[in-house]
């Protein structure tokens, strides 16, 4: 009620109480008799006191605006074709119903009190308490004495005051339950019963098939299009002599049957019909199909002696039930699938990856259920993820519950092979472009270094361009440092084996180790004893320390940023290894026999596992850019390798416990089994020689600015030098009949090659002496020419050394001559 409603209300009860008060006063002037005033005023106040009593009680029984109800209005609301709809009020009587309800119930009763059987009354007596309680209720399967039909009753509670239940009532339609039996067995779920081995037929109480799955029609008559509806289910079968049952169309070339008789009629269930109206299922099995099946004569001990021949066979092998369990694993499985000393997991899926999941589930399941098959695949395992590996699955009968096996190989060793032949193969490989590279740079140095030795002629200490001239031939000398590096990786680099100890070649470098490492890296030395000899040159096996010694000396530096004090140790060890102790190891790289290794360790952060493969590739690093080449460990290995020995990278635990490891890298050099030279004293560089009257030197090189250099070079020290651009040319020089002292020739050229070219020569002028420059290491170039009187320079040379070469070959043939 709004205020101007109460204002309203106060003025009419004012002006009644006003009217009221002044017709008293009229009566009583009128009269001039109190007791008369006295009783009109009381008769006032009665009629009144009813008046608002009335209109009280008509307010109370109906709300402000709304009008009585119409139920002619709610019968045609609920007015449903096939439900039956009625609304009773707390005393459960029928207030409205549509006319389903009246034709289904009578109008007469009212819910719950339908004409239904006992269980119905009291499944909508219960019903109608849980309505009027909780707000909505629901009953089924509701019906008549001596009725087929049946219905379903919903009740909600509604009304203003939630005085009513909505009641409706649907009828429930009756299914044959034999003919959807027998649609289902035709369609889909008869396909996928035959795919598990199982074939199904509908029989009639005649014994003539009423419906029957494609597996069973194609294995009877051949057609799996085909419903053998009318024929007799016993014809197409037949039992041998000892009453197994077969397909009478395969005879006993096919599987053995069990044969399951399923009646679809049970008496005294309304619900199903009668056994003579249905008919029965009639279920085929092949023999060893189902879980627990077995062939005939193997009791129950068939599958643990299965598992202990299994057991036994060095192949990987496990069996799985048909919905793709595990039940047993040999060791070679586990061992093959990287889960020896684990339990087995409880299905195949878990040893691979995600992406192989659903393939392997789908095949095991597939080989487990249908027909007996087999089929390889190619997976991942959750250990390799990157080596696939292949599966074997077989579909097995007659083993019990095993219904797959499935086979795997041990392919740990394969794959490491694999590897190492893959990784040799790349290391290789980039060892011959290194080569080549490195080749290719040292024309390029030559002529930068040549023609800064020839500037330097011109200019004196302190001219203005003195000093550039000075910084470009030092970085072209850097240059040429790398490519030495590049040469030793690809083990073209020329060494001068010696027959030594290492532990002198340590202690030789070792005040340099402590000045590279500074002072918060701590060295340690040790040695054992009666050590090897080893065949190498020391000044690369010096090379291979420092560099080692440096690797570690950065590991451990960054490893102790932001700390105080010590940084780390490095400990260089040298070990005496024998033929047993190679044997222990159990390795195939390292070959049976005697070895001096020597071992370098530090306590840095050690090498990451994904690392560990290519930190010997060259430009392979981790520093950051700017603070390494990614060529110290690559050389390491070249020199390492030519020199005949093998190295190992690896992490170790420190003795500490803590989860910080150390890297180690161990070098195994062979024990020089030859008799010990005697010591000797290193020879003094032989002067170079200058001829009065010079020389006549026919120059062969193909780069132009390497040719350039050379000439310049040889006529500034006297010589008569004549320049040729390949080997055709310097072999019609020759063949014209020119006179010359000495062939100055490059290696690798166009067309006819440098050696090719000596030996033409040779052919015209046996003693003709001959020089090589090549940026390749000297003995390979010894080994693939095999020519006699033949000299080597290396590039990149300067002008002076290229001027001393000639001069002390020409010597060496000139006192020859002489002699």
């Amino acid at each position: 009620m709004t205020a101007a409603d109460l204002n309203a209300g106060t003025r009419l009860t004012g002006a009644l109480a006003g009217a009221l008060v002044l017709s008293v006063l009229l009566v009583w002037f009128a009269t001039g008799a109190f007791a008369a005033a006295a009783a009109f005023a009381g008769g006032l106040l009665v009629l009144v006191a009813a008046g608002f009593a009335l209109v009280r009680l008509r307010g109370r029984g109906e709300p402000e605006g709304l009008a009585p109800p119409d139920w002619s209005v709610t019968v045609a609301a609920i007015e449903r074709r096939g439900e039956a709809v009625a609304i009773v009020d707390r005393a459960n009587r029928l207030v409205c119903a549509n006319t389903a309800y009246s034709e289904w119930f009578g109008a007469g009763n009212a819910p719950p009190n339908l004409p239904l059987d006992r269980a119905g009354l009291e499944a909508m007596t219960r019903a109608a308490r849980e309505a009027w309680r909780d707000g909505r209720a629901s009953a089924e399967c509701l019906r008549a004495d001596g009725a087929a039909a049946s219905w379903r009753a919903e009740a909600e509670r509604a009304g203003r005051g939630d005085d009513y239940l909505i009641w409706r009532l649907t009828g429930i339609t009756e299914e044959d339950f034999a003919e959807d039996i027998g649609a289902r067995i035709a369609g889909p779920l008869g396909t996928l019963l035959s795919r598990g081995g199982i074939e199904a037929a509908l029989v009639g109480a005649d014994g003539l098939v009423r419906a029957a799955a494609p597996g069973f029609a194609e294995r009877a008559i051949g057609d799996p299009e085909a419903t053998l509806a009318g024929q007799d289910f016993a014809t197409l079968l037949r039992a041998d002599e000892r009453e197994r049952i077969f397909f009478a169309r395969e005879g006993r070339r096919g599987n053995p049957q069990t044969l399951i008789h399923i009646p679809l009629g049970q008496q005294g269930d309304p619900r199903l019909p009668g056994a003579d109206e249905s008919g029965s299922l009639m279920l085929l099995i092949d023999s060893g199909v189902g879980i627990g099946a077995a062939t005939e004569g193997a009791g129950p001990g068939a599958t643990p002696q299965l598992e202990s021949l299994l057991g036994a066979l060095p192949l990987g092998l496990a069996m799985t039930d048909r919905d793709g369990r595990f039940l047993f694993a040999n060791k070679p499985f586990r061992r093959a699938a990287a889960i020896e000393g684990a339990a087995l997991p409880q299905f195949p899926s878990d040893l691979v990856v995600r992406e192989d999941k659903a393939a392997l589930v789908d095949a095991v399941r597939r080989f487990g259920k249908g027909p007996a098959a087999a089929t390889d695949m190619a997976l991942r395992l959750r250990g390799q993820p990157d080596e696939p590996v292949s599966l074997g699955i077989a579909g097995v009968r007659g083993l019990g519950e095993a219904a797959v096996l499935l086979s795997l190989v041990d392919s740990t060793e394969e794959t490491r092979l694999k590897r190492q032949v893959a990784q040799a193969t790349k290391m290789q490989a980039v060892g011959q472009l290194a080569g080549g590279v490195a080749h290719d740079f040292n024309n390029v140095l030559t002529a930068v270094i040549g023609t800064c030795d020839l500037m330097l002629l011109r200019h004196s200490p302190g001219d203005s361009d003195y000093d550039d001239i000075q910084q470009i031939r030092a970085n072209s000398n850097r240059a040429a440092a790398l490519t030495r590096q590049l040469l030793a990786f690809s083990r073209q680099q020329t060494l001068r084996p010696e027959v030594l100890q290492l532990p002198d070649v340590v202690s030789e470098v070792s005040q340099l180790l402590k000045r590279l490492l500074g002072e918060k890296i701590e060295l340690r030395v040790n040695h054992d004893r009666d050590l090897g000899p080893v065949r190498a040159d020391p000044q690369q096996l010096e090379q291979v320390i420092v560099n080692l010694a440096v690797n570690a000396r950065d590991a451990m530096l960054a490893q102790g940023e932001g700390k105080g004090g010590s940084a780390g140790k490095l400990s260089i060890a040298t070990r005496r290894v024998t033929a047993r102790d190679v044997r222990h190891m159990g390795t195939e790289i390292l070959p049976e026999g005697d070895y001096t290794a020597l071992v370098v360790q530090d306590t840095g952060g050690g090498i990451p596992a994904e690392h560990l493969g290519k930190i010997f590739e060259p430009f392979f690093t981790t520093k950051d850019q700017g603070k390494g080449t990614g060529l110290g460990l690559s050389t390491v290995y070249g020199i390492v390798k030519q020199s005949g020995g093998f190295i190992f990278a690896d992490n170790i635990p420190l003795p500490s416990g803590t989860a910080t490891h150390g890297a180690r890298f161990t070098v195994y050099f062979p024990v020089y089994q030859g008799a010990m030279p005697a010591p000797r004293a290193r020879a003094a560089p032989e002067p170079a020689v200058q001829w009065a009257g010079g020389g006549r030197i026919l120059l062969v090189e193909d780069e132009d600015m390497v040719r350039a250099v050379a000439e310049r070079a040889l006529v500034r020290a006297g010589y008569s030098v004549t320049t040729a651009a390949d080997g055709e040319d310097g072999l019609s020089a020759i063949a014209n009949g020119e006179p010359f002292d000495l062939v100055v020739s490059d290696v690798v050229m166009p067309g006819m090659d440098g050696p090719t070219m000596a030996r033409a020569i040779r052919k015209l002028h046996p003693a003709l002496p001959v020089l090589f420059m090549s940026g390749y290491a000297e003995e390979q170039l010894r080994r693939d020419i095999d020519m006699a009187d033949m000299h080597f320079l290396p590039k990149p040379f300067s002008v002076q050394q290229i001027s001393d070469k000639v001069g002390v070959v020409l010597g060496a043939q000139r006192g020859r001559s002489d002699t």
